[in-house]
């Protein structure tokens, strides 16, 4: 009697073990489905590249064109309010409004090919603001092509974010937490590898024989057909992301994320404030870090051109159109290039440092030696020896792209992925805009006038930045 009681007993026993073990084995099936290949993570970020082409572009030849049409170096950073206002803008929107769009043709997918095709037709606009006959009208000191120019802008960079902000969405929707510092590697790559790329346009059409000057108040052909080629690129690339990229539908999203209810929206109605005040910590306390490094790279962007044109090409300081400023217009290009070489070489070491460091400590690092960079650029009258600071500055660019996103993305929850991210593009925006206001004021005031001088601002604040990484409190 004992022993039949006690085999009677092991059957069901048995039973619950082996559904059990099929049960384990379903969920571990179910995450390997999750897990991406490399070609489909390489899918969702390859119009990234195309992006970055035409954002390269703007970020090494605002300034030049701008200074071309006529601004003054002391106005020069207001033109450069205009592309981070409409961030803060467009991309909280593309973010609350693509968190419920659920379509045939995507989730994301229909702001990017939106935002592409804008990108487009202004990009074949905006060089041309100097061939139009618009008189020698003036308004608000500034003339009829700068205006055009002005809104031109306005729109690239509008388009350009449409465009943008798809990519990084659509990595915190499809791609699990272990594979995500993954994807956000490749996508880094990819964005470095576009900006190379957009920054050696103009310098490579010269070395081809096309014009690199121009009459006054024009821009040169080179700086032309460089925006015309990005366009083509970003439009293809964008499209590629587009045909072969499948999204989640909502079922599929809210099984993903571990959302309770899976038949109602994961999106939720919470407004702005709501979701500010419920952001973890790490939203703040990264977007702090954010402050300082976006407005170091905001005045390295702005004032280059006229840093390296004064202190590298024996520039005058006054007349744009002649082949000392638009030369060292093309060689900002190729120290911009270096930059992303350097931050291309300096994400294949962030790992080491984050194994050793943790993430704040390469975060840091990263940030002191851009910090080095910019400093070092204003003692250098050679334009090859600028190699070496622009190669340091890489450093900081590289955990810039990759560590925030990695931080903050890893302590929001699924539900509101992509408002929360637009909301945090607004510690990439507000920076700028508060460096462009005060720009003229630091130039004047602190740096005498040298444009040179505002670089070792940026290197101050990047200093500022790696101090304080420290108060970051990551996500366990």
């Amino acid at each position: 009697m004992h022993n039949s009681k006690k085999s009677s007993n092991f059957a069901p026993i048995f039973v619950m073990y082996i559904l059990q073990i099929r049960q384990l084995n379903y969920k571990i099936d179910i995450m390997q489905k999750r897990n991406l290949s490399f070609a489909q993570l390489f899918n969702l970020s390859f119009g990234f590249f195309g992006v970055q082409i035409a954002y390269a572009l703007q970020s090494a030849n605002i300034s030049r064109i701008f200074a071309t049409l006529g601004a003054d170096p002391h106005t020069l950073s207001f033109f450069w309010i205009l592309p981070p206002l409409m961030g803060m803008i467009v991309q909280p929107l593309v973010g609350k409004y693509s968190d419920k769009t659920w379509t045939r043709l995507g989730r994301r997918k229909p702001y990017l090919l939106v935002g592409a095709l804008i990108a487009l037709a202004v990009m074949i606009l905006l060089p041309n603001a100097g061939n139009f006959s618009f008189g020698q009208s003036v308004f608000l000191g500034l003339n009829a092509a700068m205006w055009f120019g002005l809104f031109s802008l306005m729109f690239l960079d509008t388009s350009i974010n449409i465009a943008m902000q798809p990519f990084k969405m659509m990595v915190g929707d499809m791609v699990n937490e272990e594979q995500k510092g993954t994807a956000y590697a490749i996508q880094s790559a990819l964005c470095n590898a576009g900006s190379v790329v957009g920054y050696l346009l103009p310098i490579s059409l010269t070395w081809v024989g096309i014009a690199n000057t121009a009459p006054q108040g024009v821009i040169p052909d080179t700086v032309k057909w460089s925006f015309y080629l990005g366009a083509a690129i970003l439009t293809l690339c964008s499209l590629y992301t587009f045909m072969t990229v499948k999204e989640m539908n909502p079922e599929e999203y809210a099984e993903f994320h571990g959302i309770k209810d899976k038949k109602v929206d994961p999106s939720d109605e919470k407004g702005i404030i709501t979701l500010l005040k419920e952001a973890p910590s790490a939203f703040w306390t990264v977007g702090l870090v954010q402050f300082f490094c976006w407005s170091a790279f905001l005045y390295m962007w702005n004032y280059s051109n006229g840093a390296i044109a004064v202190n590298c090409f024996g520039w005058d300081g006054v007349d744009t159109e002649v082949a000392e400023f638009q030369n060292a217009g093309n060689w900002v290009g190729v120290v911009f290039c270096v930059q992303a070489v350097g931050s291309l070489l300096w994400a294949a070491f962030l790992p080491w440092l984050e194994k050793r460091f943790h993430n704040k400590g390469a975060y840091s690092i990263s940030l002191v030696v851009g910090a080095i960079g910019f400093i070092s650029t204003f003692f250098v009258t050679n334009q090859y020896v600028l190699f070496g600071s622009y190669l340091l500055i890489g450093a900081a660019w590289a955990a810039m792209l990759a560590l925030p996103f990695t931080i903050v993305t890893n302590a929001i929850k699924g539900g509101n992925m992509g408002y929360y991210l637009g909301l945090f593009n607004c510690t990439i925006c507000l920076p700028q805009i508060i460096a462009a206001l005060l720009g003229g004021v630091l130039l004047t005031y602190i740096c005498g006038g040298a444009q040179a001088g505002m670089l070792i601002v940026s290197g101050v604040l990047l200093l500022c930045g790696a101090a304080s990484v420290f108060i970051i409190k990551e996500k366990e």
